[in-house]
């Protein structure tokens, strides 16, 4: 009998189509913002047409998307994965003592399904920026655009609860994922069984180590492709915290996790090949609304990476991962110069192998668990 085709999987980090970017799609949420600097979206629109020229709107919903469309033509894969880093609400109830606030007016989702997005994680520290009317809507809208979540959920069973994707003969994929306050998401915002939130975890810990096996189990077969989706860590720096490399093993060793997607950082991070199976420290932002913006410029967030991963259907180990730099410019993507891709490659290579650009807190004078310049605030975190 013929080996069924490779499981191809494309994976991104946060992806955050608020703010400034929602304000150039057709369907734009009040502008108003409840930041400590800019008290206006429109003002993110402008700093990015200041550093880089003008943008014409409304733009279409594939506009974004620049040249990665194309590309994911090329790539075909099976299943599309993000980090939906932005509330989907024209809900008025921001979350309190916050300084940033990310919402998407409900008519641009069209952005997602431009992308032909199948699965929006959304175990992050903005999902319920707009409260739980917010949360709701982001649901009922993405179910209803036939885009499957997992991460968040009107309580912790739910929250909990994987987004399944069958494929027939190459069997199904599992996507679960975890919220940490390393990220920014606090306890308050974890889902319980008579309150709306996000699926938390809240250290990497032995204890928290067996509740997310247990969650795993509870709803896979023998044959399932399991991804786990993390938001963890600060937002700026290249150091990869011991424990969650001790987890992220643990989870391939023990837990029977396939590939660990984890997300948080503004700029990608390191990844490694453990016993064939793909750790994603940190993926980086893939979309945001950061041009123009001054500070950090050394970890040029602008450059992100899209990845694919290739899942042989029997052992559900990689086969093959591919990798694409690429550039955010006037809000949309584009492909990265060859000098700007040789230096993000150098960025990301395997852990394993060494990191040219890893660099301790010390050196860069940030704390890479809180992100940012110690005392400092930057617009976006």
């Amino acid at each position: 009998m013929q080996t069924p085709p490779a499981l191809k999987i494309f994976l991104c980090g946060d992806v955050m189509t608020g703010r400034g970017i929602d304000q150039i799609l057709p369907h734009s949420c009040d502008p108003r913002l409840f930041e400590p600097w800019i008290r206006d979206a429109r003002k993110y629109v402008t700093l990015a047409e200041t550093a880089n020229g003008p943008i014409k709107r409304p733009v279409d919903f594939k506009y974004i998307w620049g040249d990665a469309l194309q590309l994911l033509d090329d790539w075909h894969p099976d299943l599309r994965v993000i980090n939906l880093e932005t509330s989907i609400t024209t809900s008025r109830d921001h979350w309190p003592g916050k300084n940033v606030h990310y919402r998407m007016h409900p008519g641009n989702t069209g952005a997602l399904s431009a992308a032909k997005i199948d699965c929006c994680v959304l175990a992050n520290n903005h999902v319920l920026d707009w409260g739980y009317k917010g949360l709701k809507e982001t649901l009922t809208t993405l179910h209803r655009a036939g885009i499957q979540t997992t991460g968040a959920g009107a309580s912790v069973s739910s929250a909990s609860a994987p987004a399944i994707f069958d494929f027939g003969a190459r069997g199904r994929v599992l996507v679960f994922a975890w919220g940490t306050p390393s990220s920014g998401v606090t306890s308050d915002w974890a889902a319980t069984s008579g309150r709306p939130g996000v699926n938390w975890i809240a250290d990497f810990s032995d204890q928290y180590f067996r509740a997310v096996t247990r969650c795993v189990n509870a709803h896979r077969r023998d044959g399932d492709c399991v991804i786990a989706s993390i938001h963890w860590g600060g937002n700026w720096g290249y150091t990869i915290p011991a424990d969650q490399m001790t987890f992220a093993r643990r989870l391939i060793d023990e837990g029977g996790i396939h590939i660990v997607h984890g997300h948080s950082s503004h700029h990608p991070k390191a990844f490694e090949i453990y016993r064939d199976q793909p750790i994603f420290y940190g993926c980086g932002d893939l979309l945001n609304d950061y041009e123009g913006i001054a500070g950090h410029e050394e970890f040029r967030s602008h450059l992100t990476m899209m990845f694919m991963v290739e899942v042989d259907t029997t052992s559900k180990k990689v086969v093959r991962l591919g990798m694409k730099p690429m550039r955010i410019r006037n809000f949309q993507l584009q492909h990265a110069s060859s000098s700007e891709a040789a230096w993000l490659l150098d960025v990301v290579y395997d852990v394993t192998k060494g990191v040219t650009h890893v660099r301790s807190a010390e050196e860069t004078g940030r704390d890479p668990e809180r992100g940012g310049d110690r005392g400092q605030h930057i617009p976006g975190s």
